[in-house]
């Protein structure tokens, strides 16, 4: 490893002035150290102060080009050991195969609870599925008789009592039977009928 440069191991303003460029001063703390780098640069660490990164530290390169002054080659935020890491990525392909092989093992582990335990309606014996088809049909059966039902009341209404109200039809105007209506206007024609051969004779 190189010997460190002193003029870049006191850079800090430099450094400190590379951070503000892209943080708030709020966020960056004292310094914390430096590492020379296999190249003879140097990383100058300060504390990091932003919410949600523990064991974090900005870190400036400083380097310097034969008699050249200081200058800064990265400003980033670095984790050190025991940081807080997000998880290493993984494909979404994997990520879904993995779910759906999870999927499979807890139900071949319900199914195997289940027959342990006798549970038809659990180890999908089909005892529920057969309780639901015969509830459907006893449904059925029930709308059938209902339409019984209806249509024996209709013909009860037609064969039924004279004297009872009669079920009115489509064509009925305004709850008047027309049917009644052209009973009336015959009637009424023989009636003219009649009183015309009356007058002839006379």
């Amino acid at each position: 490893m190189p010997d460190a440069d002193a003029r870049l191991i006191g850079a800090h303003d430099l450094a400190l002035a590379a951070l503000h460029e892209i943080t708030p001063a709020s966020t960056v703390g004292p310094a914390a150290g430096y590492i020379v780098e296999d190249d003879g640069s140097v990383s100058l660490r300060f504390e990091n102060r932003l919410p949600g990164y523990p064991g974090w530290y900005w870190t400036v390169t400083v380097a310097r080009v034969e008699d050249a002054e200081p200058t800064v080659l990265e400003v980033e935020l670095m984790p050190t050991d025991g940081a807080l890491l997000a998880p290493e990525w993984v494909p979404w392909a994997e990520r879904l195969a993995e779910y759906r092989a999870h999927q499979v093992e807890l139900a071949e582990q319900a199914a195997a609870d289940a027959a342990e335990s006798g549970d038809p309606a659990v180890a999908g014996t089909g005892a529920d599925d057969d309780d639901a088809d015969d509830d459907d049909d006893a449904d059925d059966d029930d709308f059938d008789e209902d339409v019984d039902d209806d249509l024996d009341d209709d013909d009860e209404d037609e064969d039924g009592d004279p004297s009872e109200p009669r079920t009115l039809h489509a064509g009925d105007l305004d709850g008047v039977d027309i049917d009644e209506l052209d009973e009336s206007a015959d009637d009424d024609d023989e009636s003219d009928d009649d009183d015309a051969e009356s007058d002839e004779e006379e």
